[in-house]
């Protein structure tokens, strides 16, 4: 068997996108050794060292930028059609919108959501990104997407499109190396209070961070001031954010960071007193998964897809009502039964997304 990859749209920048990728398909190289695997990487990253050497791992290098919609299709258009006119794949996926449709075998589309539609976007952009998915679609053999909500969300569009779901996937154990002295030292480094609030997310309007600063504000005038410390990396909403914090005089309360390593990042979900995901729209939700691992209290947003990843289990609000945040904010903080109880099940639901098993269901749909 033979499979292309096509994974132009990856780089060395954190996504959930890429914690997928490495997770389920370096798990999936090992499980079918004799598959052939034909990687497609970008102009600006060696994708196919994420395989460590993996003799059954061929990368291709394209001139294919992983950012920039109109670089990427123009870079595209000119190669895609050369690169694929003599390969024989059996299936081929791809990771991204517009769907490149190989000229033999099955073609797979994975997609993580479909948020391009929504009303937050311009009506010119919302057109584009709907003409491109529904053509993607259409050519796709299967859609591939990452939770239920998505699937019905797509349905709700596209009537009888066939869609498989595949889980986005964490690794648990990777939480099992943090020491105390690596806690003690991120702490000291940035200078974090004994407890604190955490977020952790992108910095772009979905993610919903002003509904929380102003939250932030309600328990502070409440009597109840609480630290916020906020993870990520900008993606246009940064200075909205800086400039609603000090607003709201709020500066000394609210640290944000970009740029953290691995065991930072795990630091903080280990020393944080409560993690808070306040997101208007996911199509899955990795933060979860690693609040569940690190042993966090949770506050989410009421929206499907955090309702399906931990079962109904977990504390949630209206995502537009910054009080009801606020309200769910003090009331875990304040009761330790509640917080007892989501640590004890996030720990044992964070198993159910191990790699090993979303790798075993892309190998039977690949085979089915």
């Amino acid at each position: 068997m033979k499979v292309g990859l096509n994974a132009t749209c990856l780089n060395d920048r954190p996504s959930g996108a890429k914690q997928r990728f490495l997770g389920i398909y370096k798990e999936l190289v090992k499980r079918m050794p004799d598959t052939e695997f034909v990687v497609y990487e970008p102009l600006d990253c060696r994708v196919g060292s994420w395989f460590d050497g993996a003799p059954n791992v061929v990368a291709r290098h394209t001139p294919i930028p992983s950012e920039g919609r109109s670089k990427k299709l123009i870079a595209g258009f000119q190669y895609w059609r050369s690169a694929l006119a003599h390969e024989k794949f059996d299936l081929f996926e791809g990771f991204h919108l517009p769907l490149v449709v190989a000229p033999t075998g099955r073609t797979l589309l994975l997609l993580h959501d479909i948020r391009g539609i929504n009303s937050e976007y311009g009506l010119l952009s919302r057109a584009a990104f709907k003409l491109v998915l529904s053509r993607s679609i259409r050519a796709a053999d299967l859609v591939v997407t990452v939770s239920e909500s998505m699937r019905e969300e797509i349905l709700s569009i596209y009537h009888g499109v066939p869609i498989a779901v595949i889980y986005n996937g964490f690794d648990a154990h990777g939480f099992d190396g943090i020491t105390e002295s690596n806690m003690l030292a991120f702490r000291q480094k940035f200078f974090l209070p004994h407890e604190f609030l955490l977020a952790v997310g992108h910095f772009e309007g979905r993610k919903n961070y002003l509904c929380l600063i102003n939250a932030l504000a309600l328990l502070r005038d409440r009597g109840c001031p609480c630290s916020l410390l906020i993870i990520g990396n900008d993606s246009g909403e940064r200075d909205a954010i800086e400039k609603r914090v000090e607003y709201l005089n709020l500066s000394s309360h609210v640290q944000i960071l970009s740029g953290l390593s691995d065991t930072e990042v795990r630091c903080a979900y280990k020393l944080c007193s409560l993690f808070v995901f306040p997101s208007s729209y996911e199509g899955f939700g990795i933060p979860i998964l690693e609040a569940m691992a690190a042993g966090c209290p949770m506050v989410l947003s009421d929206i499907p897809v955090f309702r399906e990843i931990t079962q109904s289990q977990g504390v949630y609000f209206p995502y537009a009502d910054s009080e009801a945040l606020a309200d769910s904010i003090e009331h875990v903080l304040g009761s330790t039964d509640e917080s007892s109880r989501m640590i004890h099940y996030g720990r044992q639901r964070v198993d159910d997304f191990n790699f090993h098993t979303l790798a075993a269901q892309v190998e039977s749909l690949y085979k089915g």
